[in-house]
C-alpha cells in the first residue's frame, strides 16, 4: 500500500513538472535532450519530464540605465555621460541560444558604444545635437544586438556632467554673448531713431509751417502735469533787421 502511495506521489510530481503556465508576455524556449525544439507560449505548456528543459524569456520592454561613462570628446574635454536604453526581445530562441546573458551583453554593448560615439563628437555638438547622437547610438546598438534577437527602440542621453572650470567658461561665454546682443540691439535702435529724425528734418525743412506746429506741440507737452513754467519761442526773423543794422554801424565805425 505504501508503494502505491509512493507511485502516486511520484506520478503527481512528474505531472507537475510537465505542466508549465506562461503569462501573456512570457515565452518558453524548450530544449529536448539539449537540442532546441522551439519557443512556446503563452498559456499551458506540456513538457516531457526528465527530457525537456524550458527557459523563460520576457517579451516586455526593458528599461536599462547606462551608468555614467568617463569620456574625452573630440575637442579634448573630459565629461561624464549617462543614458537610458529601451529594448525588448523579439526572438526568444536567439536571446537564449546566441548569447549567454542578453541583459548583461546589451548593457556592456551600450556602455562601450556610448563611449565610442561621444568620443567622436565635439562638446558643442554633444550639447546642441543630442537627437542626432541618440539616433546614432540606437542605430549602432540595434545593429549589433540584432543577432541576439534584441530590438532597440530608443536610446536617450540623460545627463552630461561637465568639469567646473568648463562650466565657468561657458557661463562667461554666455554672458559675453548676451552683452553683444544687447549692444547690437541698442545700436540698431539708435540707427533707426537717427533715420526717423533725418526724415522728420527733411519734412520740416520743406514746410516752414510744420516747424511752427512743432513749437506749439512742444508747448502743450511742457504745460502738462500742472506745470507753471511757460516757454514761448520767438522767431529769429524778428531780430534780423536789428542785427543787420548793428552790424552796419560796427562796420562804419572801423577806420
Amino acid at each position: 500500500m505504501q508503494l502505491i502511495y509512493s507511485l502516486i506521489v511520484l506520478l503527481l510530481l512528474l505531472i507537475a513538472s510537465a505542466v508549465r503556465i506562461l503569462k501573456e508576455y512570457e515565452r518558453g524556449v524548450v530544449f529536448r535532450l539539449g537540442r532546441l525544439v522551439s519557443s512556446k507560449g503563452p498559456g499551458i505548456i506540456l513538457l516531457i519530464p526528465l527530457v525537456d528543459r524550458m527557459v523563460k524569456v520576457s517579451l516586455r520592454t526593458v528599461v536599462m540605465d547606462i551608468p555614467p561613462q568617463d569620456v574625452i570628446t573630440k575637442d579634448n574635454v573630459s565629461v561624464q555621460v549617462n543614458a537610458v536604453l529601451y529594448f525588448r526581445v523579439i526572438n526568444p530562441s536567439k536571446s537564449v541560444v546566441e548569447v549567454e546573458n542578453y541583459l548583461f551583453a546589451t548593457s556592456q554593448l551600450s556602455q562601450t558604444t556610448l563611449r565610442s560615439v561621444v568620443g567622436q563628437v565635439e562638446l558643442d555638438e554633444l550639447l546642441t545635437e543630442r537627437d542626432k547622437i541618440n539616433a546614432h547610438l540606437q542605430e549602432i546598438i540595434d545593429q549589433h544586438s540584432d543577432p541576439w534577437g534584441i530590438k532597440v527602440s530608443l536610446v536617450e542621453v540623460k545627463h552630461i556632467d561637465l568639469p567646473e572650470e568648463m562650466k565657468r567658461s561657458m557661463a562667461k561665454q554666455a554672458e559675453a554673448e548676451r552683452e553683444r546682443r544687447a549692444k547690437i540691439i541698442a545700436a540698431e535702435g539708435e540707427f533707426q531713431a537717427a533715420q526717423k529724425l533725418t526724415d522728420a528734418a527733411k519734412i520740416i525743412d520743406t514746410s516752414p509751417s510744420a516747424l511752427q506746429l512743432r513749437f506749439l506741440q512742444t508747448l502743450v507737452e511742457i504745460g502738462a502735469e500742472k506745470n507753471s513754467t511757460t516757454v514761448f519761442p520767438l522767431p529769429i526773423d524778428l531780430f534780423k533787421p536789428y542785427l543787420e543794422k548793428a552790424t552796419q554801424e560796427m562796420m562804419s565805425k572801423k577806420p
